[in-house]
């Protein structure tokens, strides 16, 4: 591995670890990263999944203040998010290589539109939800169908699902954004730790890259928590956009 390469891999998983934290879309810096350096597209998701993850776990840490007050009615979730997570996985794992780099643009381009659609969803989910009984039993059972369904695009790709899983937690009633992270931090290291256990047992992943990344993404993803309660989300969010777009394009033509 050269400086560069290491240099490059560090800062995108270093990134990746604070947007992760603090908007979501981490994955449309380092996964894009790990492709222009050289990784096959199956080799690079798989890698990223595996790098990327214990940055959710600092993330977590961060905002564990908050957690410690959440409603155990939450724990529900986490069942769907193992279960979509190695479901995912595996998908990854029977798609072909030609065919997954055939859909990386499109991944990547849906991710990003995800990112920009995130504030007009969540609008609309407190008004969908601002008279809706969400501790009934109905609205639980809503919202561990949806999760499962995220987990298994976060398995099989990742990139947005921050974005989906703060809506799941709209449509439950939470209106904290600190707390909400804190869960969604969690939830993804569930979807991200049991793919991650997955690829690692099928040798699908490029330790030099993941082992440096770990590192960084965690590091990144610690101290973003108090980064968002001092300076907010919207200009991370502008930035990831057009870091996706611009990815998304790149690869559209390098395709």
């Amino acid at each position: 591995m050269s400086i560069t390469h290491a240099v490059a891999a560090f800062g995108a998983a270093f990134l990746a670890g604070m947007i992760n934290s603090v908007a979501g879309g981490g994955t449309l810096v380092t996964f894009p990263t790990l492709v222009w350096l050289g990784l096959p597209p199956v080799i690079a998701n798989a890698t990223n999944t595996v790098a990327i993850w214990p940055g959710s776990l600092g993330g977590m840490w961060g905002y564990r203040h908050e957690l410690r007050h959440a409603e155990r009615r939450m724990l529900a979730l986490t069942v769907p998010s193992l279960v979509g997570g190695i479901t995912g996985a595996l998908l990854l794992r029977w798609t072909p290589p030609a065919i997954f780099s055939e859909l990386v643009p499109y991944l990547i381009l849906f991710a990003t539109l995800l990112l920009l659609a995130q504030e007009p969803v969540q609008r609309w989910m407190k008004r969908a939800t601002g008279h809706s009984p969400h501790a009934s039993p109905r609205w639980l059972a809503g919202a561990i169908l949806f999760q499962f369904l995220v987990a298994v695009y976060g398995g099989y790709f990742g990139a947005g699902i921050g974005i989906l899983m703060l809506a799941a937690l709209a449509i439950l009633g939470l209106t904290d954004i600190h707390q909400m992270n804190g869960l969604k931090n969690f939830f993804a290291l569930c979807i991200n730790g049991v793919a991650a256990i997955y690829f690692i047992w099928a040798r699908m992943v490029y330790w030099p890259d993941a082992a440096l990344m770990a590192v960084a993404a965690v590091a990144g993803g610690y101290s973003s928590a108090g980064i968002a309660r001092r300076l907010g989300r919207q200009a991370v969010r502008r930035i990831v956009i057009a870091i996706g777009f611009g990815m998304a394009i790149s690869l559209f033509i390098k395709n």
